[in-house]
């Protein structure tokens, strides 16, 4: 059972004390600034690191400038693991991808993270022909390098390459697996993943994977949607090699996600217009799935630092979701950027009023 909100008008704003407006109206009503977020005290902070793509291209201050900010305030707010959806580059390049290792180097042995490769950081200059990555180099993201040795990383699909991979963490009195798949993930991949959360039934899982939401509320669904909905991994290149299997966010709910009890989150970044998409979903056994889509890559300056950060209070049920910038130093409090969930309730969102004819 799916239920919807394609204009989210309704979506509950809860603006914490830390991101009220203030001064002579130096921002628009969507935004407040001061200082960043705070959390209450016994919560903790998951970081979501949307496309980077841009900084990594021309602005790689922006993308410091994240990571910095959750290694000073991985104590005070308590962040407990950090996410990045994809499209860490532009070009799948050497100078793109030094930019995104020093920036994320500023996490190494503060909070652990787990990156989910975008289209763009596969194949020749990022055109995502093939599955080939400089992120599984080991000088980058690949075995041997930081990233393959935290101890939170559990485990990998390829002894080769770090590209699929699953973590552990602890966290508010829960423990918790994190799935980070590839671009458009291989069916195999898809099997793997499920072996995965089957051998590890006390966790509660999230899911990252690059292409997965679209920004109409809807999951990418290629067999029903088709090309109707823009940018869907099954209208690529990388589709049309021999052998290839491809899974589409509908794919990975049908195959994946919808099958096990204790699947909590899905994100994923890769897709513009509005760049946001949210759906509250159950799953076979009745457990209610946030699954979101965050992407800035297509503002000024590639999203400005925007990032999202999901509080975790001490009640064990409550989330709050904000996005923050640490470029700008300003929440973004509109509906689609903040709002509050329910560990484990669907999140029912109000039907949009009828328009008058």
């Amino acid at each position: 059972m799916t239920l919807i909100d394609p204009n989210r008008s309704a979506c509950r704003r809860t603006v914490s004390l830390a991101c009220l407006v203030i001064g002579l109206g130096l921002l628009s009503g969507r935004f407040a600034a001061a200082e960043a977020p705070s959390i209450e005290p016994g919560s903790w902070t998951l970081a979501i690191l949307p496309d980077t793509q841009v900084y990594s291209e021309r602005y790689p201050q922006h993308y410091a400038a994240q990571t910095r900010w959750i290694a000073d305030h991985a104590a005070s707010h308590n962040i407990a693991f950090v996410l990045h959806e994809g499209d860490v580059t532009e070009h799948n390049t050497p100078e793109q991808w030094d930019h995104a290792l020093r920036a994320m180097d500023t996490l190494n042995g503060v909070v652990p993270f787990a990156i989910s490769p975008g289209n763009h950081d596969y194949g020749p200059g990022g055109n995502s022909s093939a599955r080939t990555s400089r992120f599984n180099d080991s000088e980058y993201f690949g075995p041997g390098s930081y990233y393959s040795q935290q101890d939170s990383l559990a485990g990998s699909f390829e002894t080769d390459k770090t590209d699929n991979t699953f973590h552990t963490f602890s966290a508010g009195g829960k423990e918790w697996l994190v799935l980070a798949l590839e671009w458009a993930p291989r069916d195999e991949v898809v099997a793997w993943a499920n072996r995965v959360v089957t051998d590890h039934p006390d966790r509660l899982v999230m899911l990252v994977t690059h292409a997965y939401m679209y920004f109409d509320e809807s999951r990418y669904d290629w067999a029903a949607k088709h090309d109707t909905q823009s940018w869907n991994p099954h209208a690529y290149a990388l589709a049309k090699q021999p052998g290839e299997t491809i899974n589409d966010g509908q794919q990975l709910w049908e195959k994946l996600v919808s099958r096990h009890e204790r699947f909590r989150f899905t994100f994923n970044g890769h897709v513009l217009g509005d760049g946001t998409g949210f759906q509250s979903s159950l799953g076979e056994r009745g457990n209610a799935v946030h699954q979101m889509l965050a992407n800035y890559q297509f503002k000024e300056q590639g999203g400005m630092g925007d990032m999202r950060l999901l509080e975790f209070k001490q009640d064990g049920k409550t989330v709050e979701v904000r996005t923050y910038s640490p470029v700008l130093d300003r929440c973004d409090t509109s509906s689609d950027q903040q709002f509050t969930l329910q560990l484990n309730e669907q999140r029912v969102l109000p039907a949009s009023p009828p328009t008058e004819e």
